[in-house]
């Protein structure tokens, strides 16, 4: 499990490798990861979009934004949260992902909260992000 603070905006990663939709003779490794988001703030707060940056074994970097997460712009007043589950391929069997959400506040402040490096390694390759 991997997590990070930001306002008040917990982000908790937990990943894991899917090999029955993986193909390693093919260069194809898939992994799933969950997030829940808790707004341990005072405010009420709207994710409006995500930012990842994923990179393989090889440092070959992928970017990915977008609205919302899974189709939806989950709101979070304090004490609430949210979580959902996504997934990553990947073309070697091991890599990193991170990123950011960018949040709003009822008032129309945005900022970045955060979400904390994570691994995405096949079982027989764990390395662990300090």
């Amino acid at each position: 499990m991997y997590k990070a603070v930001t306002r008040g905006i917990s982000v908790t990663v937990t990943p894991r490798y899917m090999p029955e939709e993986s193909s390693p003779e093919q260069g194809r490794y898939f992994f799933a990861y969950t997030v829940e988001i808790i707004n341990t703030g005072l405010e009420r707060v709207q994710l409006r979009a995500r930012h990842w940056t994923i990179t393989d074994e090889h440092g070959q970097v992928q970017e990915v934004r977008g609205a919302g997460v899974v189709g939806e712009e989950p709101i979070l007043g304090p004490g609430e949260s949210f979580s959902y589950t996504s997934g990553c391929p990947l073309p070697t069997p091991s890599g990193t992902m991170q990123g950011s959400y960018l949040m709003e506040t009822a008032a129309g402040e945005t900022f970045d909260a955060e979400v904390p490096a994570f691994s995405l390694d096949i079982p027989r390759a764990k390395r662990v992000l300090h």
